[in-house]
């Protein structure tokens, strides 16, 4: 079953990679842009096919190493 886990900082988390994005875009003339935020998508395959089940490995994961829980949220989607 493919599993997406979209990962993002936490609200009030400082991000300066989205900061140096921005400021970049803002050179290249794109302009009112008001904000952006930075994260990382991880597409898993699992040989489960219980989706609850390989939902469940997916947040086991996110817990253990896929996101920093003290700064990043993260979600996860079966697909």
């Amino acid at each position: 079953m493919k599993i997406r886990v979209d990962v993002m900082l936490k609200t009030g988390v400082l991000d300066p990679q989205g900061a140096a994005v921005q400021h970049a875009l803002g050179t290249m003339g794109f302009e009112g842009i008001q904000g952006i935020r930075q994260g990382k998508v991880i597409e898993l395959d699992l040989a489960e096919n219980d989706k609850a089940k390989a939902c469940a490995q997916a947040k086991e994961m996110c817990e253990k190493l896929l996101a920093n829980t003290v700064i990043e949220s993260y979600k996860v989607e079966a697909l």
